[in-house]
């Protein structure tokens, strides 16, 4: 696996929202650093984390190589989507530090862009380390 490979195996993880294929991604004692304070290791704790993707709509992530070696790469992403219930969106504003944008009750749940770049390390044709920097926002209605 290369990176071209991964980021195409990740897009169509995240797009499908599935969980299998995503774990399928990595190593068994692979690790995702969904952010540089949080990681996950094994499959089981993969497909726990990739749960979240189930609260997401309408998902189109792009992505471009920015450096390819064997063994490792770096790709910068690009993902929007709906967040598609309240709970996806207390967890995003949670893992953002901010506090909820004003919303009030009924208020349409927002479409959000995420930009960010993903290093990742190869071996034996799986992912054994994914580290992830990443920013967020509403995109504005």
């Amino acid at each position: 696996m290369d990176i071209e490979q991964f980021m195409r195996g990740y897009k169509s993880a995240w797009e499908g929202k599935d969980e299998k294929a995503f774990c399928a991604l990595f190593a068994e004692d692979g690790v995702y650093h969904n952010t540089p304070f949080a990681s996950q290791r094994g499959h089981a704790q993969l497909a726990a984390y990739w749960q979240r993707i189930k609260h997401q709509n309408d998902i189109e992530l792009g992505f471009e190589v920015l450096a390819s070696a064997p063994g490792s790469g770096v790709a910068h992403w690009h993902v929007t989507y709906q967040v598609a219930s309240e709970e996806l969106f207390r967890i995003w504003a949670a893992s953002t530090g901010t506090n909820l944008i004003a919303r009030k009750p009924g208020d349409p749940l927002p479409r959000m862009v995420l930009d960010g770049v993903l290093q990742a390390s190869f071996s034996g044709g799986l992912c054994t380390d994914c580290r992830l920097w990443w920013h967020s926002m509403p995109l504005p209605t």
